[in-house]
């Protein structure tokens, strides 16, 4: 059977996301150390100089720091709420794929469906037809292949053996070829 995953991509899964979260951790302690710095600055600032004028820095200092904020938070949000969140959804599909319960099936590869996302992880979704005992007729299952990885060389018709982990595809082998095109309701 051929293996879609080993523990070469759960490792870089992980160092992936350990790598966005040290830049996330960088950045937010730059920031950290930025306002803190302002603030000291701010408070050592006399209230009012001899002459009775407030001094002008003060002001500027909390211009700055207003736009350092608005940079970070337009910096933050997306950045965790759009990679940090694609590489830990993908890290913990992952995961799931090493202690999660598997299937194994043998069943005839119907065609592709489009792509779709699947908590949080990009895939390509194949459909499989297979025989419902309880009513004697063919229902379409779909197994979801990851987006990361190249599309296996399914052919319409194709008998497939393949082992699964809440849908989606672990393993697989093509065992032969259907002779007619079954029926599909």
């Amino acid at each position: 059977m051929t293996k879609l995953y080993n523990d070469s991509d759960f490792w870089e899964a992980r160092r992936q996301q350990n790598r966005i979260l040290g830049w996330f951790l960088g950045v937010s302690g730059v920031y950290l150390a930025l306002l803190v710095a302002a603030f000291v600055w701010y408070a050592s600032i006399p209230f009012k100089d001899l002459s009775g004028n407030r001094p002008a820095v003060g002001i500027w200092i909390i211009v700055v720091t207003s736009v350092v904020t608005a940079l970070y938070l337009f910096f933050a949000f997306p950045y965790m709420g759009i990679c940090f969140k694609r590489s830990h959804a993908y890290f913990k599909m992952l995961r799931f794929i090493s202690v999660g319960l598997k299937e194994h099936s043998v069943a005839q590869y119907a065609g592709v469906e489009d792509w779709m996302t699947r908590d949080g992880v990009d895939v390509n979704v194949a459909t499989f037809a297979i025989r419902n005992i309880k009513r004697e007729e063919e229902m379409i299952r779909q197994i979801y292949v990851d987006g990361e990885k190249d599309y296996p060389p399914f052919e319409e018709r194709d008998i497939v053996s393949f082992v699964t982990q809440g849908n989606l595809l672990i393993e697989y082998e093509i065992v032969g070829r259907a002779e007619e095109p079954r029926p599909v309701s």
